[in-house]
Order: C-alpha cells, then sequence, then structure tokens
C-alpha cells in the first residue's frame, strides 16, 4: 500500500474526530500546540508535515493509532463498486 495514501487516510480521520467533536480547526490547533496552518496540512494528508505533528492532533483528541494489516476488498465489495 503506498505511503502516501496511508498518511492521507490519517488526516482524514483526524478531520472527522475533530468535527465529530464539534471543535474548529483553530480550536484543535490550540489544544495540540499547532498552527491552524499546520493542522490544515495534517487533515489534507501533506507527507511532508513531520509525523509528530500528527501524534500532537492525535494526543489532543485522545486518540491513538492502531496497527492493522492492510486488507483487499473482496469479490463482492468491488462487484458493488463497478455496478
Amino acid at each position: 500500500m503506498d505511503a502516501n495514501l496511508l498518511i492521507e487516510r490519517l488526516g482524514h480521520q483526524i478531520e472527522s474526530m475533530r468535527k465529530a467533536r464539534g471543535l474548529t480547526q483553530l480550536q484543535l490547533a490550540a489544544q495540540s500546540g499547532l498552527t491552524r496552518q499546520k493542522l490544515a496540512e495534517i487533515e489534507k494528508g501533506s507527507p511532508t508535515v513531520s509525523m509528530k505533528f500528527y501524534a500532537s492532533a492525535l494526543a489532543a483528541l485522545g486518540a491513538e493509532i492502531s496497527v492493522v494489516p492492510a486488507r483487499r476488498p473482496s469479490y463482492e465489495e468491488l462487484r458493488e463498486v463497478f455496478r
């Protein structure tokens, strides 16, 4: 799996968690010690942002990373996509 795709997915998950908690980018940035611009880069899944910054955002959300094996979609899942 492509590393950039993994980072992009992580950024989108951080954004989803922030929104689910009703926080603005500015509020989460302040809680995590980041600038709003840096948080925006994280949520876009920028591969140039240090993982330390991703970790700061996750810590402020009270979240952690869980590593699971990647899986390929099943035939049924793919069939639904191409209907």
